[in-house]
């Protein structure tokens, strides 16, 4: 590994890091291990891809059941011009490589934001930015495609119109079943609706996952505020990978991708630049929180409506 990863290791209130020949309690190495993938995608694909797996495989090592990589994994273009040319439908080549490293690492792989030619891209040229889950066998088991975009002009970052060569995704998807919990899909921009987020929580959710790249001025100022606010309000773990460093002369993303637990403390972190950390998700802790803070059962419709509908 060539991120001096060991230093940038961080895990949760139960799994502090600890000299490997030191024995750790049995019920901390009981619960699903995670890890949350920091990197800088450029516009060369193969390269993103050797980062990303080395990534992958050291977490696969240190023992993780799911390893989440941030929005743009696959690559960050230039322009829209070549991030159309540079995309590709699921069923092509780097997806299948994406497959081949969960199998051989046997281990779950959130995929937090791949450019996707969709069924409709001969008609619209346009693309989705599709947050791909596959199991440890490579099996595709949930595609979530981003249904809010990224549309903002925010002063002292630059323009950012995601429409230009993204379709807006059509519906949420169900929470799904992992070894680390039940997951519900978002991606970046998403974070900033807590409709969604209340949805997935409504209908199982007990991990909220928002792989970004956000930009230098908003991640300073909304990141963790945002991220730890969804936590708190849903009562899920919530897990950010994220884009960090200068992607290419026209864009550089904050990074910081990090666990937050479902009482809003952030008990994992990235260090600057590419790495990962580790978190471990402990599902009795969330059940015993919602047992005695039980918003969901005070929650007053019959006032302001159902916010965030239960998914069907």
């Amino acid at each position: 590994m060539t991120f001096g990863l060991r230093k940038r290791l961080s895990e949760e209130r139960s799994f502090r890091l600890m000299p490997r020949a030191m024995a750790i309690s049995s019920s901390s190495c009981e619960l699903p291990l995670v890890a949350v993938c920091q990197v800088t995608s450029t516009p060369d694909k193969q390269q993103n891809f050797k980062t990303c797996a080395e990534l992958v495989r050291e977490a696969a090592r240190l023992g993780a059941c799911l390893a989440f990589l941030p929005e743009a994994f696959d690559f960050i273009a230039r322009d829209p011009a070549e991030t159309l040319h540079l995309s590709e439908p699921l069923g092509g080549k780097l997806l299948e490589e994406y497959t081949q490293l969960a199998r051989e690492c046997g281990l779950w792989l959130s995929l937090g934001g791949f450019h996707e030619r969709g069924q409709d891209w001969e008609q619209t040229q346009k693309i989705y930015n599709c947050h791909v889950l596959l199991n440890s066998k490579g099996a595709v088991v949930a595609t979530y495609r981003k249904t809010h975009l990224c549309d903002v002009e925010i002063p002292g970052q630059g323009p950012m119109c995601e429409s230009n060569s993204t379709m807006p995704g059509p519906s949420l998807e169900s929470p799904v079943s992992t070894p680390a919990g039940k997951i519900g899909l978002a991606v970046c921009y998403d974070m900033r609706f807590p409709e969604l987020s209340l949805a997935l929580a409504q209908a199982g959710a007990e991990i909220l996952t928002y792989p970004s790249a956000f930009g230098s001025v908003t991640g300073p100022a909304h990141w963790e505020v945002l991220l730890r606010a969804r936590a708190i309000e849903t009562q899920c773990y919530v897990v950010a990978a994220a884009q960090c460093g200068r992607h290419h002369e026209k864009r550089a993303s904050y990074g910081h991708s990090m666990v937050v637990d479902p009482w809003g403390t952030v008990v994992a972190r990235c260090s600057e630049g590419p790495g990962l950390c580790l978190a471990r998700i402990d599902l009795n802790y969330l059940r015993q929180l919602r047992q005695h803070l039980p918003v969901f059962q005070h929650r007053r419709p019959d006032l302001y409506g159902n916010l965030g509908h239960p998914l069907s």
